[in-house]
């Protein structure tokens, strides 16, 4: 297979899952180690980014509303509370990034964390189902999604917007499309710094010295259009169904993971 094609499979991979609660980082790792191959951090950082941008750009009136408007005390309010989310999720992942824990980059893993994820995304919903529907996010919503960015992080397979959409939804706003707003407006700052952050490490290792730019370049480009088509789908998708469905994506893939890969691969 020439490799613009795995470098534009790669984006695809990426643009999809970022931002559907099915995991971008396990499914990434899924599609190296089985025949895409291993990209340097640079390249996994720069198709992140394309993502990140997509969705900036679909929230952009949003974000400007809430950075225009925030005199207004409804606007300020939620502006706190994105901000809360985010320094919280900062604080954590500075401690944990400190003691250094990370779990392995396997299979095994990413799979469990899907099969787990599967089932407790169907328990969500059916609690979620039987609370009062509520589009408010609350100070109890916003610290425990802060939360739930970090451990989604720590956990490779749990998925940032499954682990903080769902947390949102039990912990309060009940309203599917509420959550999700929260989760990815949330993420947007979440996810630039952590971007950010890797590619001064990259820097600093003099890792772009060696870098395909070319590849990089076309990877962020196609992660950015497939992100955009795959968040508009989702939003539209989110306000007439369940969550169900990636739920039983999951539950499928991780236990066929478990079934066919060795533990150690």
């Amino acid at each position: 297979m020439p490799d613009l094609i795995r470098v534009m499979l790669l984006g695809v991979v990426e643009g999809i899952t970022e931002f559907l609660p099915i995991s971008s980082t396990g499914h990434l790792l899924i599609a190296e180690k089985f025949g895409l191959g291993a990209r340097s951090d640079l390249f996994n950082v720069g198709i992140q980014a394309g993502a990140i941008l997509a969705i900036t750009l679909i929230y952009w009136q949003r974000i400007w509303q809430l950075l225009t408007q925030w005199r207004e005390p409804s606007q300020r309010d939620y502006l706190f509370k994105l901000l809360a989310a985010f320094l919280i999720t900062c604080v954590l992942g500075a401690i944990v990034t400190h003691y250094g824990f990370k779990l392995p980059e396997t299979i095994a893993p990413i799979a469990w964390a899907l099969l787990i994820g599967g089932f407790w995304m169907l328990a969500a919903e059916a609690i979620a189902a039987k609370q009062v529907e509520r589009s408010t996010v609350t100070w109890r919503v916003a610290i425990l999604v802060g939360i739930a960015q970090i451990v989604a992080g720590i956990f490779p397979g749990t998925s940032r917007s499954g682990a903080t959409i769902f947390t949102a939804m039990l912990a309060g706003t009940g309203n599917r499309p509420a959550a999700t707003e929260f989760s990815f407006l949330v993420g947007i700052p979440t996810m630039y710094a952590a971007t950010a952050y890797e590619l001064l490490k990259v820097l600093k290792s003099s890792g772009a010295a060696h870098e395909d730019w070319n590849a990089l370049i076309v990877g962020f480009v196609v992660s950015l259009i497939v992100a955009f088509i795959a968040v508009k789908w989702l939003l539209g998708y989110i306000r007439t169904h369940r969550f169900t469905w990636f739920a039983i994506y999951r539950i499928a893939l991780g236990a066929a993971l478990l079934l066919l890969i060795p533990a150690s691969a």
